[in-house]
């Protein structure tokens, strides 16, 4: 496919998104299968201008003066890749599968457009009903933060220490262009290419030997700042497919005990393969049986940490999930704060006296992260917020201490201040 008829295919994807309100990627892979004809270059070439211009969707709307998916996509091609006017009417000259020619007013707005007047949300781009959040969150910096979580998302992985050292896999991926990560001393980083496809790294002969996981930075460092210890006994309550278990059971270097379970047994599906594949041999996966089935019976107020992944928005995901932002909705925020308070009250019967829980979310809204731990702290007299500083200095993160929540109650990750995903960490202890 040419590169036109690639940016016609886009507009048509994101028609049918708009249309049928149904999530990217489902989108896309309906569409591959009725358009074989296209390579795999194609769709990877298409997916990555559609997940642009998801995630540019309010401020290339604003240039151009129209929320249509074309407008999307063209004032993407201006915003985010860089083209200009002569450029972006090269692809829309009207020919078999291109776009039709741009009318004078899409050129006017793709030669003067700016966001200079813009409201945050719109410079931001994200969903005008977060503002009061994200202003709590980050203040007047709240555009520079979400502008940089607008950003294509590169590929991390984290090197499993159990089967390799950092440096061997550096050398076997060299033909990838990896590069250390910036924090985390077993991660590495893999930018995406210029067109904006992301690099495979799955098929690697490292991986399938189980050298590494692809894991975001920000994901490695909560299961650091949670600080686990070989020898220790640590639940992972909402442990899904095992990233941050097997993070712990590296950490642990295969010694103490993990518990891994979560409330939907479909989600622990993957984790048994992955730590076949890793060499873990130190975690028990807790299936549920059904609704009234409790798998961690009979470990109440014994466990050393409790780490609690908390169901979340995922906000601090909107770089890999662009259209996940503008499908969030307040009842959506609402229910998972629900879910929060009843997976910490959950965690806090399995802590032992000094033992602590990990509470992390993969989300930027305070009323997720802060207010989830002021609520629980309303509940429990018996725990206490370790201070964040504290956290990053005992996990040798001293680099992270400054990225204090608003209420100080956690650390805070973000694109702009950590180049990871989204990510909030804090750390309970048990006094009493």
């Amino acid at each position: 496919m040419t590169p036109s008829a690639r940016l016609s295919a886009a507009i048509e994807i994101l028609d049918d998104i708009a249309a049928r309100r149904r999530p990217a990627n489902d989108v896309l892979k309906d569409w591959g299968l009725s358009h074989r004809f296209a390579g795999s270059g194609d769709r990877a070439g298409i997916s990555a201008l559609v997940h642009d211009a998801l995630r540019r969707r309010a401020s290339a709307g604003f240039i151009m003066g129209s929320e249509s998916s074309r407008a999307m996509l063209l004032g993407t091609l201006k915003l985010s890749r860089g083209l200009d006017v002569n450029a972006i009417s090269a692809l829309c000259d009207g020919s078999r599968f291109a776009p039709q020619p741009l009318s004078d007013n899409e050129r006017l707005a793709l030669t003067s457009g700016t966001l200079d007047g813009a409201p945050a949300w719109v410079a931001g781009d994200y969903p005008e009903w977060l503002d009061g959040e994200f202003q709590t969150a980050f203040g007047d910096s709240r555009v520079e933060e979400l502008s940089a979580l607008a950003s294509r998302a590169p590929v991390d992985i984290r090197v499993n220490t159990l089967k390799a050292e950092p440096e061997a896999v550096l050398e076997q991926l060299s033909h990838l262009n990896v590069k250390t990560a910036d924090f985390s001393p077993v991660g590495m980083r893999i930018m995406p290419l210029e067109d904006g496809r992301a690099v495979s790294v799955q098929s690697e002969p490292a991986f399938q030997k189980g050298a590494y996981e692809i894991q975001d930075e920000g994901s490695q460092l909560a299961a650091m700042l949670a600080a686990p210890d070989p020898g220790m006994q640590i639940i992972d309550l909402c442990a899904g497919g095992g990233g941050k278990t097997l993070a712990l059971a590296a950490l642990m270097d295969n010694r103490g005990q993990i518990f891994a379970t979560d409330n939907d047994k479909r989600r622990l599906a993957p984790i048994f393969d992955r730590m076949t594949r890793a060499g873990v041999r130190n975690v028990q996966v807790r299936s549920p049986k059904g609704k009234e089935d409790e798998p961690l019976e009979g470990l109440e107020g014994h466990v050393d940490l409790v780490v609690v992944d908390a169901p979340c928005t995922g906000t601090g995901t909107w770089r890999r999930n662009p259209d996940a932002k503008w499908r969030v909705r307040p009842n959506a925020l609402e229910d998972r704060i629900k879910e929060q308070s009843e997976v910490l009250d959950r965690a806090s019967q399995y802590v032992k006296s000094g033992g602590r829980i990990a509470y992390i979310t993969c989300s930027l809204l305070p009323r997720e992260n802060d207010g989830a731990i002021t609520s629980f702290l309303d509940r429990h007299s018996d725990f206490e917020v370790i201070e964040p500083a504290s956290v990053a200095e005992h996990a040798g993160l001293e680099a992270l201490a400054s990225f204090v929540s608003p209420n100080g109650f956690g650390l805070q990750l973000t694109p702009k201040r950590t180049g990871t995903d989204g990510f909030y960490i804090s750390i309970l202890t048990k006094v009493a």
